[in-house]
């Protein structure tokens, strides 16, 4: 009997841990550079059954939710103008720099330039390898080639580093458009074919429909999942009854 709840309230916390994955998908549909989490589900432990269901008999205790990683599915690529957007043509990523000093790549090339003259993005963090401009610099100075060569009033200031790893789908999001590296996803390497496109941004792969489309699917699943709670709580009580 109380597997059946535990099987239950399993189901419940997959399609809850799904739909908090998908709503936070739909808040990033606008965010450049955005990719969708994957999310899946694979089963819990099984445990021998009571003797009296027979011998060799196992009993699942449900399913937990997986986070597969980011989709790989491809977003657009929008004309911004802004010289320092910069979007990428490719299976590539920008290399930054986090506030611990870790490094964790981001397809969100939306940069700007810092107190100190320092190529940043817009949460502060630097594109490696570092790369200062000159003091009173504008951006309309900034010039950045297909191959990430940065200059202003025509010197060469630095190259940014496009990067990929040999599992992009294992990376590990950490918010902000950010993405770390796993031991499943490699290490990165520089990326090869892969250019950068000045004046434009990589948009979010987030597509609303399939969106809306999971979201109704993790919100009946849930309501099943529930219903058979209360029915197992229902027979539970009963049996209780029969017992007293």
């Amino acid at each position: 009997m109380l597997e059946g709840l535990y099987s239950a309230a399993a189901g419940m916390q997959a399609q809850q841990e799904r739909l908090d994955a998908i709503s936070n998908d739909l808040a990033n549909l606008d965010t450049p550079g955005y990719q969708s989490e994957r999310v899946g589900f694979e089963d819990l432990l099984y445990s021998a059954a009571a003797p009296s269901q027979g011998s060799g008999v196992t009993v699942g205790a449900g399913a937990q939710a997986v986070n597969l990683g980011p989709s790989q599915v491809g977003g657009g690529v929008q004309q911004t103008g802004d010289p320092l957007d910069l979007a990428i043509d490719g299976d590539a990523y920008f290399e930054v720099k986090q506030s611990d000093g870790t490094t964790a790549l981001t397809l969100n090339g939306q940069l700007q330039i810092d107190g100190k003259g320092q190529l940043t993005t817009g949460s502060g963090m630097l594109v490696q390898p570092p790369i200062t401009v000159p003091s009173g610099t504008s951006p309309s100075d900034v010039t950045i080639d297909s191959d990430g060569t940065v200059s202003a009033n025509g010197k060469t200031l630095g190259k940014l580093a496009l990067v990929t790893v040999a599992a992009p789908e294992q990376l590990t999001p950490v918010g902000d458009s950010l993405l770390v590296p796993s031991a499943a996803s490699g290490t990165p390497h520089a990326a090869t074919g892969a250019t950068v496109i000045q004046g434009s941004l990589n948009t979010s792969n987030v597509d609303l429909a399939t969106e809306m489309t999971q979201m109704m699917d993790a919100q009946q699943s849930y309501s099943m999942a529930s219903k058979a709670l209360d029915i197992q709580s229902q027979m539970a009580q009963i049996a209780n009854q029969v017992r007293g």
